[in-house]
């Protein structure tokens, strides 16, 4: 009786064994294809090429720099590197107003552009237009993007403090405001983390060198790379 039970017992615990064996196969096949379709699934967010269209001003025109430096060619490279399919159309102009701005669009708009980046307004206030006249030309902006069915990035600035305390600070709200309004995304202010640098920026003081522009990118692609994926 003891030599069968012994047996039984050790044919048991093969049994058990091999089966053991099976689930924990099983577990790792079930682990290894959950990671495959994680994979396939990031894939797949980005699958389906975009395309950007920036409408900006001498920031996004690469003014005073070497051409392909600007935070514009540099979004090319990082979207490259991310392996994101997408193209870029830089309409951006040096000197532009959201009043031109506003007159180009819709003939940009008849490309179809999957996301347009505004990146407009500081023209505006070396100007001395009005607060309101600028909020009227983003919002129509944002308004005929949305109508060709394009998602909006909208981009913040703020201006030198000597145009006054109360103008500039209604100045920078007002970007909040309209993408809080219009439900769009938005970069709170392009130039962070570069502002407060003036080493980092060309004789003018305006204008940043190449140094700061993957800084500036970086602030746009916070904003940009969720649009991406939808």
């Amino acid at each position: 009786m003891q030599i069968i039970d012994s047996g039984l017992k050790n044919g048991c615990q093969k049994r058990i064994a091999r089966m053991t064996g099976k689930i924990a196969s099983s577990s790792r096949r079930a682990v290894i294809l959950l990671g495959l379709l994680g994979l396939v699934w990031t894939n797949n967010a980005y699958s389906a090429a975009k395309t950007i269209l920036v409408l900006g001003d001498s920031l996004s025109a690469e003014y005073g720099l070497a051409r392909g430096s600007g935070w514009v060619a540099l979004l090319q490279q990082r979207l490259q590197a991310e392996k994101i399919d997408a193209t870029i159309t830089n309409a951006s102009i040096s000197g532009e107003t959201t009043s031109g701005g506003k007159t180009r669009l819709p003939a940009l708009l008849q490309h179809k552009p999957d996301i347009v980046i505004i990146e407009l307004g500081a023209n505006d206030a070396l100007r001395g237009l009005s607060l309101s006249a600028t909020e009227s030309n983003l919002r129509a902006m944002i308004g005929a993007a949305q109508q060709a069915k394009s998602k909006v990035l909208l981009v913040g600035m703020r201006i030198p403090p000597n145009y006054g305390r109360d103008y500039t600070e209604k100045f920078f709200a007002q970007y909040a405001t309209l993408a809080k309004q219009a439900k769009v995304a938005l970069v709170p202010f392009l130039l962070d983390g570069v502002a407060d640098k003036p080493d980092m920026f060309q004789a003018d003081r305006m204008h940043p060198l190449a140094q700061a522009h993957p800084i500036i990118l970086n602030n746009v692609w916070s904003g940009l790379k969720p649009l991406l994926a939808k």
